[in-house]
């Protein structure tokens, strides 16, 4: 049998069908093992873990065939109870493949310490940015006679005097004891009224 006549006979025919039905069986079955791989069209809203804490957290996820992960506990926030979930990652509501990692931030049990610094005798200005920096506030401003007008003089807490080291609750509020800058108004115009004073008595 010729070339020819081999292309136009039925065996031909038969064997690339045979063929184009294997090669889309073929291309079917790698479809299908692509899509399991892959978890094709298995998209799982993340819920929203805020305020709970990591073993309830643990068990939400579980449930939908997710997992989690700490990543840290950050400084205590008062309108998130003590180790409960203020950060995650991805956020609520994103679609996301099964067993994917959700990475949480934790709320610390209460506020941490920090030590009291050195205001005294730092003008008022400068010490605001020095408290909270240390994420102390401003507490009540108290003047008192003094040479220089709003030079810290003391630090209290309570009515109670800190001293540079002391340790204080983060968002405590500090009390200064600021200087009134009158002193020096005071003596000076108290020495102006005795020297007129002095010079009337002369001229009698």
């Amino acid at each position: 049998m010729t070339v020819k006549n081999f292309l136009i006979s039925k065996v031909f025919f038969k064997q690339v069908v045979i063929a184009l039905v294997i090669m889309v069986i073929i291309i079917f079955g790698i479809l299908q093992w692509l899509s399991y791989t892959t978890n094709h069209g298995q998209e799982i809203p993340v819920p929203n873990l805020t305020k709970m804490n990591v073993e309830k957290a643990g068990e939400v996820l579980e449930d939908l065939d997710l997992d989690y992960m700490i990543l840290d506990t950050v400084d205590y926030r008062p309108n998130f109870p003590p180790y409960s979930i203020v950060q995650q990652d991805p956020l609520p509501n994103v679609t996301v493949k099964e067993n994917r990692k959700i990475y949480i931030k934790v709320n610390s049990k209460g506020y941490a310490t920090v030590a009291i610094p050195d205001l005294v005798q730092k003008t008022y200005r400068a010490s605001l940015p020095i408290l909270k920096s240390l994420g102390l506030e401003e507490g009540k401003k108290t003047y008192v006679p003094y040479l220089a007008k709003d030079i810290v003089l003391e630090m209290k807490q309570n009515g109670k005097i800190l001293k540079k080291g002391d340790k204080v609750l983060k968002a405590s509020k500090i009390d200064l004891v600021l200087g009134d800058g009158k002193v020096g108004y005071e003596e000076t115009e108290t020495t102006t009224g005795q020297t007129e004073n002095a010079g009337e008595s002369t001229d009698e």
